[in-house]
């Protein structure tokens, strides 16, 4: 029995020392990973070090014409337009791409600023923190995958990776938050109601006889896609333009089922473009799409 128990002592004993190692082994691992990391960034030559949050502007042309956002209460706008629907991860993405440079390689005792084309920038991107400190960036010519950038007012000249300009190299177009748009049609459409020139049509799921209209009208709502724009934030007094003033446009209430529920969707449609296509608005947006003539007319059941 002694034996026994000095053999389960012994295996103890035993498990016990390899958990020391083990978790020594761990300790000592991440002691040298935080070492490396922090060689590392002692090795890292910041060209500009600061938190995407602390940007407050933004403003560069990096060959899609000029950019300028601004934050305010932690959301971003394009500072030309505040009504333009703004999608906030770009800005955030691009402030955080600005804020945190680093240098692949810093240059000592380099050419003049024309050897590098720092002298007639191809870009120039700026940007200003919550305290107000201005910070200008300029790239120069590309020596491979990098640029020559240095900050104005500064004679030091870095090789920054493209992918910063990469990060910045989107149209406003494309930071565009269009409208969600339902999923419709004739298993879901309940109904529809035209409304043109003080006359309502009126196609419901219910009536029998109107079986092949709901299925036109439905196949247009549900060929809608709302991927072109024709104006992003468009004024009051500017509807009239796109035949979408409460005079000129036609209205359609659609109501249609989803998870259940019935909601309903309000389109406005206006003038023809003379391209094929349609002004169209969706209730509550202040965004003119560009719908083709084809849909529009299944929609409308012409």
């Amino acid at each position: 029995m002694r034996k026994k128990n000095r053999g389960v002592l012994i295996l103890v004993i035993v498990l016990v020392l390899l958990l020391a190692v083990y978790f020594g082994l761990r300790a000592w691992n991440a002691s040298q990973e935080e070492k490396a990391e922090a060689e590392q960034e002692a090795a890292t030559v910041h060209v500009t070090d600061t938190a995407a949050e602390d940007i407050v502007s933004l403003k560069f042309n990096v060959g899609n014409g000029d950019l300028e956002f601004s934050k305010e209460d932690d959301k971003w706008y394009y500072t030309p337009d505040k009504d333009f629907p703004l999608q906030q991860s770009y800005p955030e993405d691009m402030a955080e791409a600005a804020g945190s440079i680093t240098a692949d390689r810093e240059l000592t005792d380099g050419d003049s600023l024309d050897a590098y084309g720092l002298d007639d920038p191809a870009y120039t991107v700026e940007y200003t923190d919550a305290e107000g400190n201005v910070t200008e960036l300029l790239f120069g010519d590309m020596t491979g995958d990098d640029y020559y950038v240095m900050i104005s007012g500064s004679d030091t000249v870095y090789t920054v990776s493209s992918s910063v300009i990469d990060a910045l190299n989107y149209s406003l177009e494309d930071m565009a938050q269009l409208d969600d748009y339902p999923s419709i049609g004739s298993g879901n459409l309940v109904k529809e109601v035209i409304t043109q020139n003080g006359e309502t049509t009126t196609y419901d799921s219910e009536d029998e006889d109107q079986a092949e209209d709901i299925a036109a009208v439905a196949g247009g709502l549900g060929a809608v896609t709302l991927s072109e724009a024709a104006d992003y934030s468009v004024e009051d007094e500017d509807l009239d333009m796109y035949g979408l003033d409460e005079e000129s446009r036609i209205t359609v209430e659609a109501t249609y089922t989803q998870d259940d529920e019935e909601q309903l969707l309000t389109l406005y449609i206006g003038n023809e473009d003379g391209n094929g296509n349609r002004y169209v608005m969706l209730n509550d947006s202040r965004i003119v799409y560009l719908i083709s003539d084809e849909i529009c007319d299944n929609i409308l059941n012409n």
